[in-house]
């Protein structure tokens, strides 16, 4: 018989497994999240894997997330956890609007495996979050979208949808710079005449984009002393020489 999930199960594993430096460490990492257990991200995941085969529907929909690690708990134990694709993307559904910081966005994306075997299911799901006015929804949209849709057929729609997010918060302007740095680490030709030629990104994420492009271990040598070329024209002038063209 599956065990109940319950909140007080799932608080004193945060209790028997949280470190307090380690909370110190993950607070410096998340300015403004309050509780903070210290609980190490494969210590969470392996704790959402067996709560993924309990009985966790309940203890999903009413817990309060007081610690930031059972928002993390809530969405990675959904992702795990085996159903339809249906049934996976009301959960998922529902889970977006919580995401609150980045790392609760970032652990939850990374572990929607089912978006890799359902592409165009998620790939029609994801669409409205990147025009969302909610910060971490369009921030959902890419890193769900630089995770999981990397192949050359989401490449021209996927830079459509990136250049869509109108949110100005920091978090989603970053994943979405984020997101061109991985495009660019798999198409980098496309990529180069793109944000040559093409690009309709503002300036903060046109920057980020770029140094995240030169932070990249998956672009060489040769391509990253092009986009420091690129990068030292500066903005205004490369905008300059782009409306000439």
């Amino acid at each position: 018989m599956k065990q109940k999930v319950t909140v007080e199960y799932v608080r004193d594993f945060l209790a028997d497994s949280s470190e307090e430096a380690y909370g110190k460490f993950q607070a410096g990492l998340l300015p403004g999240v309050e509780h903070i257990a210290g609980v190490r991200l494969p210590v969470l995941r392996a704790f959402a894997k067996k709560l993924s085969r309990q009985n966790w529907q309940e203890w999903f929909d009413q817990a309060d997330d007081f610690w930031n690690e059972e928002t993390m708990l809530r969405g990675m134990t959904a992702a795990y956890a085996p159903m339809d694709c249906d049934s996976k993307l009301e959960y998922v559904r529902k889970f977006v609007p919580d995401i609150s910081n980045w790392a609760v966005c970032d652990s939850f994306c990374s572990t929607l495996k089912d978006a890799d075997r359902y592409r165009q299911e998620y790939w029609n799901f994801i669409g409205p979050y990147f025009t969302s006015d909610r910060e971490y929804e369009a921030r959902f949209a890419a890193v769900m979208l630089l995770g999981h849709f990397t192949q050359r057929e989401y490449l021209e729609e996927g830079i459509r949808r990136l250049e869509s997010v109108s949110q100005e918060g920091y978090y989603a302007k970053m994943a979405v710079a984020w997101a061109i740095s991985v495009y660019f680490a798999a198409f980098p030709d496309e990529m180069l005449h793109y944000l040559q030629k093409e690009c309709h990104l503002d300036e903060f994420t046109y920057r980020k984009s770029l140094q995240k492009i030169t932070e990249s271990n998956r672009v060489d040598d040769k391509m990253k002393r092009i986009i420091k070329e690129i990068k030292q024209r500066g903005y205004k002038k490369w905008q300059s020489v782009k409306n000439k063209q």
